[in-house]
């Protein structure tokens, strides 16, 4: 058995077009069957005024949604980034998910994406 523990990158971009929470919300990225992400990066731009973004998790384990970030006031023009020096672990089946108050968002993300032979939803 091996040490060594492979990865590919992820990189994913949305514009936000939803305003409805959990099953309503745009999907960022969902976490392929038999993989683990770390994500390492997690920002929102908005180019319009002022306005309010929301970012949740679906766990798929508990069929359940969590807020990363809620009602997040961001200037116009402006970005805000979200994860800093902070890790946020998923694995097969997790969902990251965002919608808006209004205005012109997009959400970015980028990780590493770990190979999990075992790992199902």
């Amino acid at each position: 058995m091996s040490d060594l523990m492979s990865f590919t990158s992820v990189f994913e971009s949305v514009s936000v077009t939803s305003t409805t929470t959990g099953s309503g919300a745009n999907v960022v990225y969902i976490v392929p069957a038999n993989f683990d992400l770390e994500l390492t990066y997690l920002t929102c731009t908005n180019g319009a005024s002022t306005q309010n973004i929301n970012v949740q998790v679906y766990h798929a384990d508990t069929t359940s949604y969590s807020y990363i970030l809620r009602s997040h006031s961001v200037a116009g023009n402006d970005s805000y980034n979200i994860l800093t020096s902070n890790r946020i672990f998923l694995h097969a089946g997790d969902k990251v998910l965002a919608y808006k108050g209004g205005g012109t968002f997009d959400v970015i993300l980028s990780g590493k994406q770990y190979y999990n032979p075992v790992r199902t939803i």
